[in-house]
């Protein structure tokens, strides 16, 4: 072969195994990159789920505190009598009591001008007595939609908050002022600093109210127009902040929720991998920021396995005529690719699923959490019960023992139907599934967890029942209500001499009734009418905190019914009244 072919082909086969070289790193730098971004985004993506989930836990734990709160007659006293000094004074008292139990920062109630009357923070130089919220958004919605929340920073303050509101109406619902609760997210904030990457908390406006990386407060994610500045601080939303604008600029979109963009932010111009989440319930929107500091080493490690399988394959094909000679060298490289490959292939696997393992660890401790508390009475009715059938199977009473284990049976379906309210309590509404229900069924099952009480303290149990009073309903929530009526009932015998309880159940009207009845001497006059009433008890301190009846009355409402509360001749009587379920 003539010299100048030799070159050429030498030449030739030199630039094809540089393109293919430049081919195969090209690609398996894409490839890595892809499958780093896809990891990065699946965790990303479960971080800013427990993100939200905590800052929902947060919300919902103090969204009802105003509504309660509400129906407090001495509150509609205040708002009807502002001048009624000492009522102001009671009320400023309670409500710095109420706020400190609660653990919210601030409780205040405004009058339909705005103007507070009374708060739990009255002693403080920074009291919001006497001041006028008017102007902020969650009193204009408390008054016209009954309810508002709403993040600012606060007048008096200075200091950012939630706040949550809800209007106070009185019996012909007209509005009589607004009750707001104030939480500042600042202690929350501050358990996200340690956590990896950049999280921000972006409102409706697309500006930063909370971050794990305090520089990056109160920075403007989208550009905003002069109008909506100017109502902004009309509202004073943000107090005196500048709202800087933040730089960025997209250079791929991974996915729906998934970017990659260069940020100009206050740690310098960075690339972050972007994940977001919106937070429907609040109109806001989670951020997290990632560097993709491994994502480099990933790219370097799959183009240097994609260069060497390359090179492997075309010195193959150069020196095929020496294949015999060099079988085993080429055998060898080609076993220590594939192990490489394969550990690697396995590392990231063995991570994906370790993020998936703790993803549902994490899930499995919140329902732990939540049940525990849940299963603790049928439990401890199980463990007395428990007790007795060892001493009847002491004594030989055989079809008592059966009768005893269809009663832990009952428990332990009872438990059963516990766990089905996680589902419930993921929902914004507490309310569960209704059913067809026998009265006379959930009074049984109630007495039945009463049964040890019911013996220990000798009360003497009188009960007319229509077994064929049938309401719709959730059983498990029907039965809370039996239990705390009945437990108030023992209560009040506690210091009599006789202790009788009368339970009657019948039909009338397209109605069910169930009333109550004790021998405990009966309430006061001037008590009967606030019994349901949240927090407001006749027991020693530390012996209840007045939400029982406040809670069963709630329930009731929600299934139809009504429950009222009048003196016997001996005692108390408990009617509750709920509409008889439609024949099957």
């Amino acid at each position: 072969m003539p010299a100048f072919l030799l070159r050429y082909r030498v030449v030739l086969i030199v630039l094809l195994i540089l393109l293919g070289l430049l081919a195969s790193i090209w690609l398996a730098g894409r490839y890595a990159e892809q499958r780093a971004w896809q990891e990065r985004s699946l965790e990303a993506r479960g971080q800013l789920q427990l993100y939200a989930q905590s800052i929902h836990t947060l919300v919902e734990r103090f969204r009802s505190v105003p509504e309660v709160l509400a129906l407090d007659s001495d509150i509609k006293s205040l708002l009807r009598a502002p001048d009624d000094s000492l009522l102001r004074r009671k009320l400023n008292e309670r409500l710095e009591q109420l706020n400190a139990a609660a653990g919210s920062n601030v409780l205040y109630l405004l009058n339909t001008q705005g103007e507070t009357l009374v708060a739990s923070n009255w002693r403080d130089w920074s009291s919001f007595v006497g001041n006028n919220y008017a102007f902020r958004p969650y009193f204009q919605d408390a008054v016209r939609q009954s309810s508002g929340r709403y993040f600012a920073v606060g007048v008096t303050t200075g200091i950012p908050g939630y706040f949550l509101s809800h209007a106070v109406r009185d019996e012909q619902g007209v509005v009589l002022g607004v009750l707001v609760v104030k939480l500042e997210l600042e202690e929350l904030q501050r358990e996200w600093v340690s956590q990896p990457g950049v999280l921000l908390v972006a409102d409706s406006y697309s500006v930063v109210i909370l971050s794990n990386r305090p520089a990056w407060r109160f920075l403007a994610l989208d550009g905003l127009s002069e109008q909506v500045r100017a109502e902004l601080v009309e509202v004073r939303k943000y107090a005196e902040q500048a709202l800087q604008p933040l730089s960025s600029k997209l250079r791929r979109q991974i996915d729906g929720n998934s970017q990659w963009r260069r940020v100009d932010g206050p740690d310098g111009p960075r690339d972050y991998l972007w994940q977001r989440q919106a937070l429907d319930d609040e109109g806001w929107t989670l951020h997290l920021l990632h560097e993709p500091k491994t994502l480099v080493d990933s790219v370097r490690s799959y183009r240097l396995a994609a260069a060497g399988v390359w090179m492997t394959l075309a010195f193959l094909l150069l020196y095929l005529a020496q294949w015999r000679k060099n079988q085993r060298l080429q055998a060898g490289i080609r076993e220590r690719l594939e192990r490489e490959v394969a550990l690697r292939t396995a590392e990231l696997r063995e991570a994906q699923d370790g993020l998936v393992h703790a993803a549902k660890m994490a899930a499995l401790g919140q329902m732990s959490a939540a049940m525990a508390h849940e299963i603790n009475q049928p439990l401890t009715a199980m463990q007395m019960q428990l007790g007795s059938l060892r001493l009847l199977l002491d004594s030989g009473r055989q079809d008592d023992v059966r009768e005893g284990l269809q009663r832990i049976d009952g428990l332990l379906q009872r438990i059963a139907g516990l766990t089905g309210h996680l589902k419930t309590f993921a929902r914004k509404s507490p309310a569960g599934l209704s059913e067809r229900l026998c009265l006379s069924d959930v009074l049984e099952q109630a007495l039945q967890l009463l049964a040890p009480r019911l013996r220990s303290e000798q009360v003497q149990l009188h009960s007319k029942i229509d077994s064929r009073a049938r309401v719709l309903g959730d059983a498990i929530r029907l039965e809370q209500v039996l239990l705390n009526l009945l437990n108030n009932a023992l209560d009040a015998m506690a210091a009599s001499e006789s202790r009788q309880l009368y339970i009657r159940i019948e039909q009338q009207d397209g109605q069910c009734l169930l009333s109550i009845t004790d021998s405990g001497g009966g309430i006061a006059a001037d008590v009967l009418a606030h019994v349901f009433e949240p927090f407001f008890t006749t027991k020693p301190v530390g012996s209840g905190l007045g939400l029982g009846l406040a809670v069963s009355y709630g329930i009731v409402r929600e299934l139809g019914g009504s429950l009222e509360a009048a003196n016997g001749e001996q005692g108390a009587v408990f009617t509750l009244r709920l509409p008889a379920a439609p024949n099957a």
